[in-house]
């Protein structure tokens, strides 16, 4: 079957194939050809720059430059001392030769071709030589040439320069040999397998750098389901403890009245207009916050534990193995409900993970009562024994600093000096009014 379009003839797929791959060829290797393409600094963040000193580590950018340098050199002096041709000719061939080196720095693909230029240069100029077209240094910078330029090209420019090659070697062993050795099936099944060395390296840094993009994306995804799933767990329980308080205000202000001989008519206006406001903020509260609630999620029985319950916490933590000591500083008082929730659940969190990250070392718990706020530090050291560490999910820190952020807080995690881990906050909180003391048992 044919394509055929209006007024022209049919294109048959044999056509259509030539015309495909010589637009291929077109693209590759002909348009901008020449355009300024300079080599990028090397990165210094791989396996082994990374541990030079960070002096050498900043001019270590430059290192693949001055080894194409270096190279070109290296033909240079190959090609002046191999030529045998008068010393002045012979410095212009070298130069000839190492100049395809030089130009990969800033203009691959034209490098190329600048090579082949020179393949053809020399087969004349070097007709008598018995290895023929492709000199000694000829061949040396022919192969650098095209090695340097499928680095920083595609594996299909890499295959057209290995056809053109083959073609350029068959073309000129026709046209222009006299009876010489001809190197062109060495230089073809040479350059056939550096192009492919370089192909497969290439192919395969590429696919790193993908599953490592990949990753840094599912990271990020995963960072931000977590904080979503930890937030979501933050409204639902602050909308236990806040409907509870609500409701609290709700009865309060409804009874109020009975409360009083007498009552004024503006005050009971005021009991009833409070009652009303408390009933629509709880109407709409869990309207608006019961939209986080999963099918199949159920309000807890029991009230939400506050720093109060944590001698229970400690006990439970202790039954599980872990030696834990609890530090109370300062005047122990109560403090609102979301600071005292989330306090105790960032305890709670930090003991485990130090069960699962460091099983077998002992844990310590601060809890500092100050003027402007409740400061917490969970303290543990390394682990200890022969019990493996569980890798857990390593998302716990997030839910953490969530919560802190939502209290305007301030936190810091991280490995102490002497070994262990440490997790440091600070959650201000107002004092419009003077609050009663609480025993810290």
């Amino acid at each position: 079957m044919t394509e055929t379009t209006h007024g022209a003839t049919p294109r048959t797929p044999e056509i259509r194939l030539a015309s495909g791959l010589i637009q291929s060829l077109r693209q590759d290797l002909v348009t901008d050809a020449f355009a300024y393409r300079p080599l990028p600094p090397m990165r210094t963040d791989g396996p082994l720059i990374r541990r030079l000193p960070a002096r050498i580590r900043v001019e270590a950018v430059h290192l693949p430059h001055a080894v194409v340098c270096l190279l070109a050199f290296f033909v240079l002096v190959f090609a002046s001392a191999t030529g045998g041709l008068p010393q002045a000719g012979a410095l212009v061939m070298g130069l000839l030769t190492a100049a395809p080196i030089l130009m990969t720095l800033v203009r691959p693909v034209g490098a190329f071709w600048a090579a082949v230029a020179v393949t053809l240069i020399s087969s004349v100029v070097n007709s008598w030589d018995p290895n023929w077209p492709w000199a000694p240094a000829t061949f040396v910078s022919y192969l650098a040439t095209i090695a340097l330029v499928a680095m920083r090209t595609s594996p299909r420019t890499a295959g057209w320069m290995w056809l053109v090659t083959v073609a350029i070697g068959t073309g000129a062993s026709v046209m222009l040999s006299s009876g010489q050795s001809i190197n062109v099936g060495p230089m073809a099944f040479t350059a056939a397998f550096v192009l492919l060395t370089v192909t497969i390296r290439n192919i395969r840094r590429q696919a790193e750098q993908e599953v490592t993009a990949q990753q840094e994306v599912t990271a990020v995804e995963r960072d931000r389901r977590t904080l979503l799933e930890e937030r979501t767990t933050i409204a639902r329980e602050l909308h236990d403890v806040v409907a509870h308080h609500m409701s609290v205000v709700a009865i309060q202000a409804e009874a109020a009245p009975y409360r009083v001989k007498n009552p004024p008519p503006e005050l009971e206006a005021v009991f009833v207009t409070i009652r009303e406001n408390a009933v629509a903020a709880l109407t709409e509260l869990r309207r608006v916050l019961g939209v986080v609630r999963s099918a199949d999620y159920e309000a807890p029985d029991a009230p939400q534990p506050t720093l109060a319950s944590l001698d229970g916490l400690l006990a439970n933590v202790r039954e599980a193995g872990m030696s834990v000591d609890k530090t109370v500083t300062g005047a122990v008082r109560e403090l609102p409900p979301g600071v005292e929730l989330s306090a105790y659940r960032i305890i709670q969190e930090a003991l485990s993970n130090t069960l699962r990250h460091a099983p077998g070392a002992t844990a310590g718990v601060e809890v500092s009562y100050v003027l402007g706020g409740l400061g917490l530090r969970i303290v543990n050291e390394a682990a200890t024994g022969d019990v493996r560490p569980s890798p857990g999910a390593g998302q716990g820190v997030t839910g953490m600093r969530e919560r802190v952020a939502m209290l305007e807080g301030e936190m810091t995690a991280g490995e102490r000096a002497s070994g262990g881990y440490e997790v440091a906050v600070f959650i201000p909180v107002a004092t419009s009014r003077t609050e009663p003391a609480r025993d810290p048992a």
